[in-house]
């Protein structure tokens, strides 16, 4: 496949214009018109993701988070975002991001699926008209009540996570759940306004968790990575089925920190 339209295949699962404004998605670094056979996808473009991207003979480097994010004045070698932009050109790696258009159009959905969430619903709106509305993260109803630790282990368990934050009582019975894959902060809000008892999410600091649990909201963070990895099995399953031409292999799972 050539390379528009491994992208035109991608945005029919998540349209590109649906990205957030403040966004940067779709082809950053490559041809359009290049040949593409084998996808390198990863959740970010760091330096040994590229170099395994390099060894295993990609074409094409698909990742959540954009390498390029804020306005680039010049691209050298001294910085790390110039040297990665270098590398992938020099080897002729097409590099895509799917962030904010895949968390409205995909990721929301696969994480309330994996708690088997009922009746969920857009947590935060960032599209609507008359036959539909698309947005951030999802609302629902757990499948039964649960305290809040119990809903801990089955996230633990659920996103393959080695552990979570919890504020809040861990005995507190909870059946009514919003969760935003990444970093949820600026959705607290829309937790509450949503009747949500417990938000899941990820990157809570100190103030705003205490602050969501005085107005009656409990936390578990799980990690920006945490549940946001879960991009990657999701994009190679869609792959395969949809652009059978193409061969995917998956970067390494490992979380980008460890707990001492």
């Amino acid at each position: 496949m050539l390379c528009w339209e491994v992208m035109d295949s991608l945005s029919e699962l998540a349209p590109f214009e649906y990205a957030e404004d403040w966004d940067n998605v779709g082809l950053l670094v490559g041809r359009p018109d290049k040949e593409i056979s084998k996808i390198f996808i990863a959740l970010d473009a760091t330096d040994e993701v590229i170099e395994d991207a390099k060894r295993s003979g990609a074409d094409m480097l698909l990742t959540h988070h954009p390498l390029i994010f804020s306005p680039v004045k010049k691209v050298v070698g001294d910085d790390f975002i110039g040297r990665r932009i270098l590398e992938l050109a020099r080897s002729d790696i097409a590099y895509v991001a799917m962030h904010t258009n895949f968390d409205i159009m995909g990721m929301a959905d696969a994480a309330a699926d994996e708690l088997s969430l009922d009746h969920a619903d857009v947590l935060h709106i960032t599209f609507e008209d008359d036959i539909a509305k698309a947005g951030l993260g999802r609302v629902g109803e757990l499948p039964r009540e649960m305290t809040l630790r119990e809903l801990a282990d089955t996230v633990k368990l659920a996103f393959h996570v080695p552990n979570v934050r919890i504020f809040g009582e861990a005995d507190t019975i909870v059946s009514t759940v919003a969760i935003l894959p990444g970093s949820g902060k600026s959705c607290i809000d829309d937790a509450i306004e949503s009747g949500a008892q417990v938000f899941i999410t990820g990157d809570i600091d100190h103030h705003t968790g205490i602050d969501a649990l005085s107005r009656g909201l409990c936390i578990i963070d799980a990690g920006h990575y945490g549940i946001e990895k879960l991009f990657m099995p999701y994009m190679k399953e869609y792959i395969r089925r949809n652009m059978k031409s193409v061969r995917v292999e998956l970067a390494n799972v490992s979380e980008p920190f460890a707990v001492v």
